[in-house]
C-alpha cells in the first residue's frame, strides 16, 4: 500500500512535469520565456570598427608593451578600469565568518589542484592579463603591463609562452594580433579558464576546450547547433568589471550571475516547477552530468610524486583514454567523464581555509559552501534561501606542516635547479622552505601529506530540456539524486507513519465510499422496480 502512495504522488507529478516541459523540448530556443538577451540573428555582428587601418598599429613593435602602449593612446583612462578589476588584482576583498575582511584571490589563496602561485608566478601567470608578474616585484600600478590583446586578439593566432611570465610567445606576430582585435570571445576567455588546474578541463569540470565547438548535448547555450552563445553573453561587462564571480573562491553572494536574468523565475509553464525554483537551484536539474566531452580530475594525490625512471628522468603515464594518471611532478591523478554531481545546499555565502589557518578537520575543507534546508532567506549576508546545487568535489592528498597543523605552498617551479622548486628538484623538504618563507609563514621542518576536499559547484554544460532530471531522479527510495540530503522531508523517499496510515486511511474509505455508494444505487434502483411493480 505504502509503494502506491509513492507512486501515486510521482506520477501526478511527473504529468506536471510532462506538461510544463512539453515547449522546451523544442528544438527552438524561443519556446520558452528569455528575457534582457537579443538573439544573435536579431543583432548587428559587423565591426563598427577596423583596426587594421589603424597607422599606431602599424609601426614595429620591440614588445609587448608598446602594443598596450598603443591600445591606451585611443583607448584613454581603460587602464584605470582594467586595475581596478580582479582578472588584474587577482584577488578582492571578501568576509569571511570569524575571520573578518580578507583579500582573497588566486593571488593568494590555496586549493588543492596545483597548491598556488606563491613563488611560482612566472609559469602561473600565463593566465594573467599582464606581462612580467614573475614575482612579488611586479607593479600592478604600471598601465604598460596590462595584456589587452589575451581578451581581445580575433585572430586566433595569439598565446602566451610557457614560463614567461606573461609575455607572449616568441612566435607571434605583435602586429597581426593588435590590428586583429574585437570584442572578447569564447576562445578568448577559454584560453585561461578552460585549461585551469594545469590541463583541459582540470579544475572545473564543466568549462572544457571541447565547447568552443561542440553540440547543444554538450552545452545548450554554446551548441554550433543552438545559440552558439560566447561567455560575455552572459558574464556582461561595465567598464572592464564583468559580472559573475567564481562560486569556490567567493564567499559573498555579490555580482553573481544567475539564470533567472535571462530566464526569469518562472520559467516552466506549470506552478509546481516553478515552486521548486525556490529551494532547487535551476543547475541541480539542468546539469544532469558535467564533463560530458573530455574527462575532469577527481583525484590528486601529491604525495605520491618524485618517482624517477632508472636514467633519473621525470615519469609521464597515461591512462587509457589519454589521460595523465602519474606525473613525477604532481603525483598520481583519477579522471572521470560524465560525472554525476553530489549535491549540497548552497546560499551563496563560503568559507576558506586560509594559509595561516589550524587544521582541526580530516579530510581538510578547502572551502566550504555554506547552507541547509533551515536556511531559509533571513542570513542578511545571502539574502536568499539556500538551494540545492550540483557540486563537482575534488579530492586529494596534499603536503602539510605536521608540527604547526598548517597547510603549506611549497614552491613548485623555477627555470633553474637548486632553488628549492619541487618540479626540478624534486625535494619536499626545501620546497616546503622556500616556499614558506617567500610568502612570510613558519615552517618547522616536519612535514606530511593530508586528505583535502574542494568544492565547486556546477554552472555550464546546460543540458537540453529532454535531458534535465526527471522526478523519479529524487523522488524515490532507490538510491536517489538527494539520498545524502537527509536535513528535510522528500515526498516519494522518505516514509511519516502519520502520512502512510492517513493515506491508508484515506484509500480505504475511498474503496469502502465507492463500495457503499454502488451499493445505496443498486438498492435504491431495485426499491423503486419493486414499487412501481406494486403500483
Amino acid at each position: 500500500m505504502k509503494k502506491i502512495i509513492s507512486l501515486a504522488f510521482i506520477l501526478s507529478v511527473a504529468g506536471f512535469a510532462t506538461a510544463s516541459s512539453g515547449g522546451q523540448t523544442s528544438d527552438s530556443v524561443r519556446s520558452f520565456p528569455i528575457v534582457n538577451y537579443i538573439f544573435k540573428a536579431d543583432r548587428n555582428m559587423t565591426p563598427s570598427v577596423d583596426h587594421s587601418k589603424f597607422e599606431v598599429l602599424q609601426q614595429p613593435f620591440e614588445n609587448a608593451h608598446e602594443v598596450t602602449a598603443a591600445c591606451l593612446s585611443c583607448h584613454t583612462e581603460r587602464d584605470k578600469e582594467i586595475m581596478a578589476t580582479s582578472h588584474w588584482k587577482w584577488q578582492r576583498d571578501e568576509f569571511l565568518e570569524g575571520k573578518g575582511v580578507v583579500p582573497l584571490g588566486k593571488k593568494n589563496i590555496i586549493n588543492n589542484f596545483c597548491i598556488g602561485i606563491s613563488g611560482s608566478e612566472g609559469t602561473c601567470t600565463r593566465c594573467h592579463i599582464g606581462y612580467g608578474w614573475k614575482d612579488k616585484s611586479f607593479d600592478f600600478s604600471e598601465p604598460t603591463n596590462i595584456d589587452c590583446v589575451v581578451c581581445h586578439d580575433n585572430s586566433g593566432t595569439y598565446k602566451k609562452g610557457k614560463g614567461m611570465a606573461g609575455y607572449p610567445d616568441p612566435s607571434v606576430n605583435m602586429n597581426i594580433v593588435a590590428q586583429s582585435v574585437g570584442l572578447p570571445t569564447t576562445e578568448n576567455c577559454g584560453v585561461c579558464h578552460f585549461w585551469g588546474g594545469g590541463g583541459n578541463n582540470v579544475k572545473h569540470g564543466d568549462l572544457d576546450v571541447a565547447m568552443l565547438d561542440c553540440s547543444r548535448e554538450v552545452d545548450v547555450h554554446m551548441g554550433r547547433d543552438t545559440e552558439e552563445m560566447d561567455c560575455v553573453d552572459c558574464h556582461k561587462t561595465v567598464k572592464h568589471q564583468m559580472a559573475g564571480k567564481v562560486y569556490a573562491l567567493s564567499s559573498e553572494n555579490q555580482n553573481r550571475v544567475t539564470c533567472a536574468e535571462c530566464h526569469t523565475n518562472k520559467p516552466h509553464k506549470n506552478e509546481i516547477l516553478n515552486d521548486h525554483n525556490i529551494r532547487v537551484a535551476c543547475q541541480t536539474c539542468h546539469i544532469p552530468v558535467y564533463a560530458k566531452a573530455n574527462a575532469t580530475k577527481m583525484w590528486w594525490d601529491w604525495s605520491t610524486a618524485g618517482r624517477l625512471d632508472e636514467n633519473g628522468k621525470p615519469i609521464h603515464e597515461n591512462d587509457a583514454y589519454g589521460n595523465h594518471n602519474y606525473l613525477s611532478i604532481k603525483g598520481n591523478f583519477v579522471y572521470d567523464d560524465h560525472v554525476i554531481p553530489e549535491y549540497y545546499w548552497f546560499n551563496g555565502l563560503a568559507n576558506h581555509q586560509l594559509i595561516t589557518d589550524k587544521i582541526d578537520t580530516v579530510p581538510v575543507q578547502m572551502n566550504s559552501l555554506y547552507g541547509s534546508y533551515l536556511d531559509k532567506g533571513v542570513n542578511q549576508a545571502s539574502k536568499e534561501p539556500a538551494k540545492i546545487w550540483p557540486v563537482k568535489v575534488h579530492r586529494g592528498r596534499q603536503i602539510y606542516d605536521t608540527i604547526n597543523m598548517t597547510l603549506i605552498q611549497p614552491k613548485l617551479w623555477d627555470k633553474e635547479a637548486g632553488k628549492g622548486a619541487y618540479w626540478v628538484d624534486f625535494d619536499w623538504g626545501e620546497a616546503a622552505r622556500v616556499g614558506m618563507e617567500y610568502i612570510g609563514q613558519p615552517y618547522s621542518g616536519a612535514y606530511g601529506f593530508i586528505e583535502t576536499e574542494m568544492y565547486w559547484p556546477l554552472n555550464h554544460q546546460v543540458s537540453p530540456a529532454s535531458e534535465s532530471l526527471k522526478c523519479i531522479d529524487c523522488h524515490t527510495r532507490n538510491n536517489g539524486r538527494l539520498a545524502k540530503l537527509t536535513d528535510f522531508y522528500l515526498p516519494g523517499r522518505d516514509r511519516s507513519l502519520f502520512l502512510d496510515g492517513f493515506g491508508i486511511i484515506v484509500i480505504i474509505g475511498a474503496i469502502v465510499g465507492v463500495i457503499v455508494h454502488a451499493g445505496l444505487r443498486r438498492y435504491l434502483r431495485r426499491k423503486c422496480f419493486f414499487q412501481k411493480e406494486s403500483n
